[in-house]
């Protein structure tokens, strides 16, 4: 959902925090007052090269994490699965989370199909992390793939309304 979105706006306030703090750093040094006799050399403030952000580590499973730790691997994985495949099934959410290390027994996943045997507008999944749920949906009526880390429904499962089987 929103979370995609809030983490590249943290993102790039940082850089632009960082380099605000740059340049008014870079700025106030050249401020000084020069003291002593005038004749004596006043050192030069010699250019300094721009640090080169490192690139951000893969996300990566954490078994031991909460929900909210591991919603970057999830979005991850799907969003891989959904580049392979944009019109990705129940099925491929659930085989791409099993194949990245999430254990399918804690799985959820909504129809492909309405009742009238039409394509889902959404399909919803989900799989539970230490007592929390991670649930994506993706779909055209949802506005394409989204995410939350959540706590998981007072019946203990972490989506609304019926369920598919996950027997394969």
């Amino acid at each position: 959902m929103a979370r995609n979105l809030d983490a590249s706006v943290r993102r790039s306030r940082r850089a632009t925090t960082w380099a605000a703090c740059l340049v008014l750093g870079l700025g106030l040094a050249g401020c000084s007052v020069p003291t002593g006799d005038a004749s004596t050399p006043t050192p030069t403030v010699s250019p300094t090269t721009t640090p080169t952000p490192t690139e951000a580590a893969a996300p990566e499973l954490l078994p031991e994490g909460t929900a909210a730790e591991n919603l970057p691997y999830f979005d991850s994985v799907i969003t891989a699965a959904l580049a392979a495949d944009p019109n990705a099934s129940g099925r491929s959410y659930i085989d791409a989370l099993v194949a990245a290390g999430f254990d399918k027994t804690t799985m959820e996943v909504t129809s492909d199909t309405t009742t009238k045997d039409e394509p889902a507008d959404s399909i919803q999944f989900s799989a539970r992390v230490n007592g929390e749920c991670l649930i994506g949906q993706n779909g055209p009526s949802s506005g394409g793939y989204h995410s939350i880390a959540a706590a998981p429904l007072a019946t203990g499962t972490c989506l609304v309304g019926a369920t598919r089987q996950i027997d394969w």
